[in-house]
């Protein structure tokens, strides 16, 4: 049990799966997912396990606003309107441009349209000096930073990897995507707690390898030591092989991947995280990087409102 205050927004545990049909399509190891996409708060995602140490910590303090940050279309800032909605707190979100896209369907569809939805006040912001001035005008709050990345945040997946060792003990490795590397600084903290040699494949979809090995790095020593356990030395292999050009920018291996998922499980991925770590995988098993006798937990970060800001990526004509 993690000593810190919590405030219970999903639905836990979330599913563990056996992928049939897409470990038959590969011809390689053994694939599970776990459905944190299956969370149940806003169409789920991996934000609610962070969210509930996050605000459980903002309610414990006595604050009534709350305020985050993000890309256009993130699905930190949706959860986080739902579950300020949920909890009856104000929500306000800043949000910024960093996907090079400004058209106007891109900015009022998927998850900006769930945002306005839920009741926060959304404020595109470009720059430092903008982003102070709204916080300034917004007043006292509890500002949660972007992805919920910190140390408190990442207490939901140490509790998430406790979760999955009562669910499987003998996953070779688990595929995820990061970006502001909270999951999985989490995941790889919970493991060293629970006991498992389970190997994380840390897939790039914001930063360069080097830069998101470093805020790794930081983020589970700052976990570890909120936990009290000690940092894990090794058992991850950090990647950007699959990166593309940047955060948010399709890339044919994503696209694949999205469908390959959809048309064998029925699972719907999004472009911008879960696809590119599923890229990842398929490439890694292709390659003879995964064996066939390995058993690989994908674990699913959720995300699929971003779908419907990429409509010309996913139709086929």
């Amino acid at each position: 049990m993690i000593d810190h205050p919590r405030t219970v927004l999903g639905h836990w545990p979330t599913p563990l799966e056996h992928a049939p049909r897409l470990t038959a399509a590969l011809g390689g190891p053994q694939i599970w997912i776990k459905r944190d996409d299956c969370t149940g708060l806003a169409i789920g995602g991996n934000k609610t396990r962070k969210l509930e140490y996050l605000l459980g910590q903002a309610l414990a303090e006595g604050h009534t606003t709350v305020v985050t940050f993000g890309a256009v279309q993130s699905n930190h800032a949706r959860q986080t309107a739902a579950a300020c909605a949920r909890l009856g707190l104000r929500c306000e979100l800043l949000l910024s441009r960093l996907v090079p896209r400004t058209d106007t369907f891109y900015e009022t569809s998927g998850n900006v349209l769930l945002d306005g939805l839920f009741g926060a006040r959304v404020r595109f912001v470009d720059g430092l000096d903008e982003t102070a001035a709204a916080l300034e005008e917004i007043g006292p709050a509890y500002v949660i930073p972007t992805g919920g990345s910190n140390a408190v945040g990442a207490l939901g997946y140490v509790n998430a990897a406790l979760e999955l060792a009562e669910q499987m003990r003998d996953a070779d490795r688990i595929v995820v995507a990061t970006s502001t590397t909270g999951t999985a600084a989490g995941l790889l903290v919970g493991l060293e707690q629970a006991g498992l040699e389970t190997v994380g494949e840390v897939i790039c979809v914001y930063r360069p390898e080097a830069e998101t090995e470093a805020e790794l790095d930081k983020l589970v020593g700052e976990t570890s030591g909120l936990v009290g356990v000690v940092p894990r030395t090794g058992g991850r292999h950090v990647r950007d092989d699959w990166l593309g050009p940047g955060y948010g920018m399709p890339t044919p291996e994503m696209i694949e991947a999205v469908r390959l998922f959809a048309r064998t499980e029925g699972v719907l991925l999004d472009p911008v995280y879960s696809g590119k770590a599923a890229a990842a995988l398929v490439g890694m098993v292709r390659s003879g990087e995964m064996g066939p006798d390995e058993t690989v937990v994908f674990w699913h970060t959720g995300g699929s409102p971003g779908l419907f800001a990429y409509p010309d990526v996913f139709t086929e004509r």
